[in-house]
């Protein structure tokens, strides 16, 4: 591959001048940025590279910070669920919390801005039924109802930024002053944030790119006694609370929020919960403020005649960039953290922006960087998960983060990614701008839509959980797959009906979550629409527990259409004859391997004799297909990613539009390998998405076949036959 320069972002340090400039020349950077903990001495910023410098607006400022401790931000918390065995119930509500993290507000009346609920008749306790002891940070209920379990829903100041505590913690910063992020909805804080920028925008002029890391609230992260994580929501709006922002809300929308509108049982409004509405006000009010606020800031790096940039990370609640203000904020850029293909699309689909970068792991800090681990097999594996993506939708530039001293001491980390920097750049010359061969159009459906396009966890440090293995292995495989992929909510059908274009629907999720849906599938308008689009030829498909809830003799209301419903213990009496899989069936006409269902479903059975039962095993039916009407739907209990899970998933998707004729088009018969075409450049590549060499029997777009061989992960590129 020929050497290549340009579209990478290299970290760098204080003390590394002259390995900066040699890590420039290998891999072909064209930009430099400090990290959080370090900072570009003048010889640095002097090199021919543009510069980014990392700006905190709301932390990092304590000499103001400490002078307005009552500007900090705040946070509702829940105490501990406490149960009354006597008459008098004493609750310590900072039981399990980090008091060098957050501590209770007490300059604001807590009888009016705290709730103390008796979570067992799920009731309000009045005010005059309770006591408050400042001192040891306790309430007191003298007359409790014996064996009843109570909580405190409490305002607490943050006094500590938890980015830069995880990162103090991790890198052991010892002394190091502890962040103290301020609220700029406050009056001081307010005017503080713009006049610093002001000033040093004129005391950095070598600075080319100001990195926003990010605006004003952090997403919610909250530790418990011990300093260990005890509650993490990359979406938590939980931080933007303030007495003042409550006010403000209630003057505009003509209610006040209560604080179980944000404590929400312990759940704290989570990605995961069907939103109430009053939740959905309440994001759409910080959304506003803050697209008003960051747009003073960037103009002000405009006027400087600089670019602004923004990290999908730390404080970016109020920003989400597929909401309907992000395009008023003018960023110039966005950068985020790739955790795989899913986060590669979350921000290379960001619209209104010039350009967008990811950040690649692993970060070089030393949870990675020590002596006797090998940090390229985490490199591989994320750059061969995210460059699937890139091949339908890139990234403008690429990036690292974190020590440069220390990814230095690993010489086959740095052989490595030379290679993957060229690699991006070779991809990109030859797809940026152009729309890649989609066979179909794919909508998922869940309670958030477009606003949470491509995702699900907290993109930052690539958490996930086992509970979503399926929704997130649905992301993962789509973001590399040869389809349009669409994000629609449930309130989108009912406003707007289905667009023409979609040929298939997604629903995947356990039940009750926003993902599936929970009570919005008990709308009769959504149920009917969706219904009637089927029938006149939509596909469906579901996906562990799509469309449920227990209602009419359903569990899956969506069951006419998916040909099976689950188990829920009422309908033991009833048998159920249909237990005879198809000998084949064209949604695993392919498979040659074990099903990987995950954490799959249980229970869940065919409801009539014209459900083909494509998978049936343990007394229970894990993949089905249903013809309705012109339409149909298809089942699947769980789908973790795997190449051959996206196999499972492209032959199902498939299957439910109808179009299983025009499934080998740009297809590869070995799943660990894909076409990617280019009809308008005349191009295609076949990619080998494995660390082993492969061989696969290549369609084009006519359906000719090719056999073709590929070393460990290559990409070989082509020119389309006319």
């Amino acid at each position: 591959m020929s050497k290549t320069k340009g579209r990478v972002t290299l970290p760098s340090e204080a003390g590394f001048l002259n390995e900066t400039k040699e890590m420039l020349e290998r891999w072909g950077a064209d930009a430099l940025r400090d990290s959080d903990g370090t900072k570009l001495p003048a010889e640095i910023k002097a090199l021919d590279a543009e510069i980014y410098t990392t700006y905190f607006v709301a932390r990092g400022h304590n000499e103001f910070a400490k002078e307005h401790m009552d500007e900090c931000q705040q946070l509702y918390l829940m105490s501990k669920r406490c149960t009354a065995f006597e008459k008098e119930l004493t609750i310590d509500f900072m039981d399990g919390y980090y008091e060098e993290q957050v501590v209770p507000d007490y300059l604001h009346d807590p009888a009016k801005w705290w709730e103390v609920i008796d979570r067992t008749t799920d009731t309000v306790v009045p005010v005059t039924a309770w006591e408050l002891d400042h001192e040891n940070n306790r309430v007191i209920i003298p007359c409790a109802d014996r064996f009843h379990e109570y909580t405190v829903s409490f305002l607490v100041y943050a006094i500590w930024d938890p980015t830069q505590m995880y990162n103090h913690i991790t890198n052991n910063w010892g002394d190091k002053p502890h962040d103290i992020p301020f609220d700029v909805r406050q009056t001081a804080s307010g005017r503080f944030a713009k006049e610093y920028l002001i000033q040093w925008l004129k005391e950095n002029p070598d600075t080319d790119v100001v990195r926003f890391t990010t605006f004003f609230y952090h997403f919610t992260l909250v530790f418990n006694q011990h300093a260990k994580e005890k509650f993490v929501d990359w979406f938590g709006y939980g931080a933007s609370v303030s007495v003042k922002a409550l006010e403000a809300f209630e003057a505009e929308y003509g209610y006040a929020l209560r604080p179980e509108d944000i404590i929400d049982n312990g759940y704290y409004n989570t990605t995961f919960r069907v939103p109430s509405r009053h939740y959905l006000d309440y994001i759409d009010f910080i959304q506003r403020f803050v697209a008003a606020k960051a747009k003073e800031l960037v103009e002000l790096v405009h006027a400087a005649g600089k670019k602004a940039m923004m990290f999908l990370g730390d404080n970016w609640i109020g920003t989400e960039p597929y909401g309907q203000y992000f395009e008023s904020i003018g960023l110039d850029a966005v950068v985020g953290s790739v955790g795989g293909g899913a986060t590669l699309r979350l921000i290379s689909d960001i619209p209104h922006v010039k350009y967008t970068e990811g950040r690649f792991l692993p970060y070089f800090f030393p949870d990675t960087f020590y002596e006797g681990n090998d940090p390229c097999v985490e490199a591989m594996e994320n750059w061969l998960t995210a460059r699937r993506a890139i091949m339908r939708k890139p990234v403008d530039r690429i990036g690292y983060g974190g020590y440069l001293s220390l990814a230095y001491k690993f010489p086959k980390f740095v052989d490595y990614i030379e290679q993957v920097t060229d690699e991006f750049r070779e991809i990109y010359d030859n797809v940026h701008g152009k729309k890649p061969f989609c066979g179909l159009k794919v909508a998922i459906l869940n309670s958030w839509g477009k606003l949470r396009s491509w995702q699900t966890y907290m993109v930052a440090h690539a958490l996930w959980y086992k509970q979503i293995y399926s929704y997130l292995g649905i992301l993962e495989s789509l973001s590399g797959a040869s389809v349009d992929v669409c994000f629609i909510s449930f309130e989108d059908i009912l406003k707007n009906g289905i667009a023409s274009d979609i040929d298939v629907i997604i629903n995947a999720g356990d039940a009750g979550t926003a993902f599936s849906g929970g009570e919005e599938w008990l709308d009769l308008q959504l149920v009917t629409t969706i219904r009637k689009w089927v029938y006149e030829g939509g596909g469906f498909v579901g996906i562990g527990e799509p469309s449920a809830i227990h209602k009419g003799g359903r569990f899956f209301q969506l069951a006419d259409i998916l040909g099976v419903d689950k188990e829920l213990g009422f309908t033991l009496s009833t048998d159920k004859y249909f237990t005879q899989a198809e000998k084949t069936h064209f949604i695993t006409e392919d498979r040659s391997e074990a099903f990987d269902f995950g954490e799959s479903m249980k229970n869940v059975y065919a409801l009539e004799e014209n459900t083909e039962i494509v998978e049936y095993s343990n007394g229970e039916v894990h993949i089905a297909a249903h013809a309705y009407g012109a339409g149909r739907g298809v089942y699947i209990a769980g789908l973790p990613y795997s190449q051959a899970n996206t196999r499972l998933l492209m032959r199902s998707l498939y299957y439910a539009a109808g179009k299983e004729q025009e499934f080998k088009r740009w297809f590869a018969e070995n799943p660990l390998c894909e076409v990617h075409a280019y009809p308008e450049t005349g191009k295609y590549a076949i990619l080998n998405n494995s660390a082993k060499a492969q061989t696969s029997n290549i369609y084009d777009g006519e359906g000719r076949i090719e056999e073709v061989s590929l070393a460990p992960a290559e990409i070989i590129w082509k020119e389309i036959r006319a």
